[in-house]
């Protein structure tokens, strides 16, 4: 995955919930964030997505699903009149089932409305609802949105059966739902725990009560990367919030970020985000 395309600035990271719609422009850039993205498809001959390393040509009132993480981009589509759903990785990780959702079709990345009629009309009905909440300006816009958002995962989770074929799950790489609650805990743990003392890969598979190797297989299949570069992601994430608020150092947004020294935050920062950590402070002021 390239790092060098993560975008933070579309997003208010204090919300769960956004929308966005009226793009001139037909394309936008191969990118990746911390949130998800949905994208009702709007009118026109040509509407080309990408998703990781797969390109699909969409009709109107089909959907694409970005899930946390995965790179994207917008080839060449009609934005005006698309609709833009962004979620925050923090909302979906708050429910055991919402983040079951994310788990079991992680590997779904279209629905077509030729394919799934039924489904696409009602979740088509639904983001135009959530349009029209968003966009009302009321005070409790967020909260209705959210509980839209949250029926429109299940209406999905309620056609599995349906969607089956399009999952391409492997029996093999998958886990229980007792596993998955596990592997959850620990990675809210880690979330939570970000300075303390091992969080190492052996340390969180003890956590869990599994193997070393079946942690590590697991991981990278729930996740979609190795246990390390997720603890960083996660630290740098942490690191860039710590970024955002004047009057702390460096060196204490990398000791509150976990990082034990501020070489390997500077090392970790640019590698991941191709600038220094003041270099990004310094983007976040302009």
């Amino acid at each position: 995955m390239d790092y060098s395309g993560y975008e933070a600035f579309d997003f208010n990271r204090i919300s769960a919930f956004n929308m966005s719609t009226g793009h001139k422009e037909r394309s936008y850039r191969p990118h990746w964030h911390s949130y998800g993205e949905i994208i009702l498809v709007g009118p026109g001959e040509t509407n080309i997505f990408m998703v990781n390393q797969s390109r699909y040509q969409l009709e109107e009132g089909d959907f694409v699903l970005a899930w946390p993480m995965e790179m994207h981009a917008i080839i060449d589509a009609d934005r005006e009149r698309s609709l833009v759903i962004q979620f925050s990785s923090t909302f979906m990780n708050s429910l055991l089932d919402l983040q079951r959702i994310m788990h079991l079709y992680r590997n779904l990345h279209v629905i077509r409305r030729k394919a799934h009629p039924e489904l696409a009309e009602r979740l088509q009905a639904m983001a135009h609802r959530m349009k029209d909440l968003h966009f009302s300006g009321g005070m409790d816009r967020e909260l209705r949105c959210c509980i839209l958002f949250m029926e429109f995962m299940l209406a999905m989770d309620q056609q599995r059966d349906e969607l089956a074929p399009e999952l391409k799950q492997l029996e093999q790489d998958g886990c229980t739902d007792d596993v998955m609650r596990r592997m959850i805990l620990v990675t809210d743990y880690i979330k939570n725990n970000l300075t303390a003392d091992d969080l190492s890969q052996a340390a969180m598979a003890k956590m869990a009560g599994i193997s070393k190797d079946y942690f590590s297989r697991i991981f990278k299949n729930v996740t979609g990367m190795n246990y390390s570069r997720w603890l960083n992601m996660i630290r740098l994430e942490k690191a860039t919030e710590l970024l955002a608020q004047k009057g702390m150092s460096l060196t204490e947004v990398a000791m509150l970020s976990g990082f034990q020294s501020i070489p390997s935050f500077n090392r970790v920062f640019h590698d991941e985000k191709g600038m220094a950590p003041g270099e990004y402070r310094t983007l976040l002021a302009e």
